[in-house]
């Protein structure tokens, strides 16, 4: 095999498995701790947001870093500061969660970083849409059986947890280590790029119309996934046979069919496709409001909901990306998908943080009952009109 399906690529694929393997754990033994302990919605958000966070606000600057020195020479030290983030939640309590989430946010900024960006430089325009797509899909797949091995560690105690997370950061270190790509189109030098200045590429956002649209829409794409991500484990409480870890499983199986179905459909031309992309949007906001309705109308809405949810994460991220790609100036590319990936992080994050007030204030049907909206108007502002950027 060749290209985004040789044997060099499909190792850095296992090890982006690995590496998610822990989060997909993660965030279902979060919340769970979380209420048992007596934490607010409020504050069980505020951990779990901290990890996208810390993420957002390094991607940029993870860029800047990886244009200088190469993704390899990054990935390795990166796995270090992941092993010992690792470690840190088996030892800690609720606490000390905030501060491995955000040890965790640092590493996975230049982790995803690092692999992306050597993708995307090591393979053919023809093919980076593949490559992403396949990135993306095997970091949703350990969203199948963690869920569910999650609920299996939470029942048997945290040692087991101590155990596996422990097992995690060893194997991915292994792995990591061992894992190697070549270029051969870009030579990795500490030359800067045309901006060193990370504010700058901030700035960016705002003067780059074809950037901000495609931030904004993966911004509000992304608040809807973390909201799921997060309350959905304590939602899944109030629907009658409903159960978070086969809602979960359910979502992120989608996510992987989804990815190999459509991998060489998706977009890689660098034009704008309106149908594409509103579709996408629009099954978003139906898997938004049967999440949402499914505390009346029972647990098939719930898991029609997750269906339709995981065709909507597997579409939206590599579409957007691989667009920008190919439209972005070259010379900025690296720290300009940086900061769009940032939007992605910083979704999520917030799809914790703020929601969680919300689903406090009210209840979590109308907290995703928002997201729809949200979904909704994502519709109308993703269709583009010829000749307007």
């Amino acid at each position: 095999m060749k290209g985004a399906l040789s044997w060099t690529f499909i190792r850095l694929y296992i090890l982006v498995l690995l590496y998610f393997s822990a989060n997909s754990i993660l965030n279902v033994i979060i919340p769970l701790q979380g209420e048992e302990l007596g934490a607010t919605n409020a504050m069980i958000g505020l951990i779990m947001g901290a990890y996208l966070f810390t993420t957002m606000f390094f991607r940029p600057w993870a860029g800047h870093i990886i244009h200088k020195y190469g993704p390899m020479k990054v990935l390795h030290i990166i796995l270090i500061i992941n092993g010992i983030a690792l470690i840190l939640y088996s030892i800690t309590g609720l606490s000390g969660f905030f501060f491995a989430r955000m040890m965790q946010g640092i590493s996975t900024a230049f982790f995803s970083m690092a692999l992306q960006i050597g993708i995307i430089d090591a393979l053919p325009e023809e093919e980076r849409s593949q490559g992403i797509s396949l990135y993306s899909l095997f970091s949703y797949i350990p969203g199948i059986i963690g869920p569910l091995l999650a609920l299996g560690v939470w029942q048997h105690g945290m040692n087991l947890f101590t155990i596996v997370m422990v097992t995690i950061a060893i194997l991915t270190g292994v792995v990591g280590y061992s894992t190697k790509i070549e270029s051969a189109k870009v030579a990795y030098s500490k030359k800067a790029p045309q901006s060193t200045n990370i504010f700058w590429s901030f700035h960016q956002l705002v003067k780059n119309p074809i950037l901000f649209r495609c931030s904004i829409l993966m911004l509000v794409s992304s608040v809807i996934f973390g909201a799921i991500t997060t309350f959905i484990p304590l939602y899944a409480k109030q629907i009658d046979n409903g159960s978070a870890g086969i809602y979960l499983m359910l979502q992120a199986a989608v996510v992987v069919l989804t990815r190999l179905t459509f991998m060489k459909r998706i977009p890689s031309d660098g034009k704008w496709h309106n149908g594409f992309i509103v579709s996408a949007m629009l099954i978003l906001t139906i898997a938004s409001y049967s999440v949402s309705y499914a505390s009346v109308a029972g647990f098939t809405f719930f898991y029609f909901g997750a269906i339709l949810m995981g065709v909507a994460q597997a579409l939206i991220y590599p579409t957007l990306t691989t667009y920008l790609s190919f439209v972005l100036e070259e010379d900025n590319r690296n720290v300009l998908l940086g900061l769009f990936i940032a939007m992605a992080d910083l979704g999520v994050s917030l799809g914790s943080v703020l929601m969680g007030p919300i689903a406090d204030a009210s209840s979590y049907s109308f907290m995703y009952s928002i997201c729809a909206i949200w979904g909704l108007v994502l519709i109308f502002f993703s269709y583009r009109k010829k000749g307007i950027i």
